[in-house]
């Protein structure tokens, strides 16, 4: 799992004591196709990275559909901000494909930001940069949709 860890670009900087730390607190999951990793509105306890497979982030509508809002392929990261004080999901993740994830427990990742506030810094700016990124790009998906809607005249 620790090497697992060291590939990925924000954890490869850690020192060796706290990527056996994280890894400690990560478990290897396998899910299927279909499956839901976590529901908008559940306690955002994880952090989780794709090893294999695709992951859908969904907003979940009250019709009973629900948008989907990025897909997620091996390497990138989604779940529980803990740079961000919220504890619950905004959106929902469901299995694309059969999918393999690293899921990392929240807590410890936070207890290490706060027992070594340099390391936390520095990887609340690289979680923090992922996830603004994806703000983007879904902002822009967005633009582009609303652009491409037909205007009746009035």
């Amino acid at each position: 799992m620790a090497d697992r860890l060291i590939a990925h670009d924000v954890f490869g900087f850690l020192r060796p004591e706290q990527v056996n730390a994280i890894s400690e607190a990560a478990e290897k999951v396998s899910l299927s196709a279909g499956d839901l990793v976590y529901e908008r509105g559940a306690s955002a306890d994880h952090l989780y990275t794709v090893l294999e497979g695709e992951v859908a982030l969904r907003l979940p509508v009250e019709s009973g559909v629900s948008i989907v809002i990025d897909e997620l392929t091996q390497g990138e990261m989604f779940g529980s901000c803990v740079c961000l004080a919220m504890d619950s999901y905004a959106l929902s993740a469901q299995c694309v494909t059969d999918t393999v994830l690293l899921k990392i427990e929240s807590g410890t990742l936070k207890k290490l930001m706060d027992e070594d506030l340099k390391m936390g810094y520095a990887l609340q700016t690289k979680i923090s940069a992922l996830y603004f990124r994806r703000y983007i790009d879904t902002a822009l998906k967005l633009q582009s949709v609303v652009m491409n809607l037909p205007i009746r005249p009035g």
